[in-house]
């Protein structure tokens, strides 16, 4: 099992460029446990000082997604986000560092559901979010699938 986390986390970082150009890390703690973290920067800004909510949005995607395909992964699976709901806080801004955690509420034969926070470091919630995705065979994905079965 740790082996396969291992091997996806390393072809996981290669090809995601979205984590790469936003400057976002992650952690896997466990199938269907992490935390992801990005610091606020001038590109993520919507108004002087603020983030776009967009960059709340898919951090917050990220975060659930992240949740949800590192437990699916365990059964072969790969996932894709059918919905989510997020409820914003309070403003995120520049030179802030968030944390998102996420954790599974939910799985069932094809559905998972996980929830996640943002925070700062220092504690203080940013947003909240709820997530349901949908559950695929890893084989649909054949380069992936050939990467993580080297």
């Amino acid at each position: 099992m740790q082996d396969l986390l291992k091997k996806f986390e390393h072809h996981f970082r290669a090809m995601n460029h979205f984590d790469r150009d936003h400057g976002l890390q992650f952690t896997i703690h466990a199938p269907g446990s992490i935390t992801y973290e990005l610091t606020i920067q001038e590109k993520h800004l919507s108004s002087p000082g603020v983030a776009h909510g967009a960059t709340i949005a898919a951090f917050m995607d990220c975060v659930l997604g992240l949740s949800a395909l590192s437990l699916a992964l365990t059964e072969g699976n790969l996932t894709s986000t059918v919905e989510f709901k997020l409820n914003f806080i309070r403003p995120a801004r520049l030179g802030d560092k968030l944390v998102g955690t996420g954790l599974i509420d939910y799985k069932g034969k094809s559905l998972i559901i996980a929830s996640g926070d943002i925070k700062l470091f220092t504690g203080e919630l940013i947003a909240k979010g709820l997530g349901t995705f949908n559950t695929y065979p890893l084989e649909k994905k054949g380069e992936f699938y050939a990467a993580l079965n080297s």
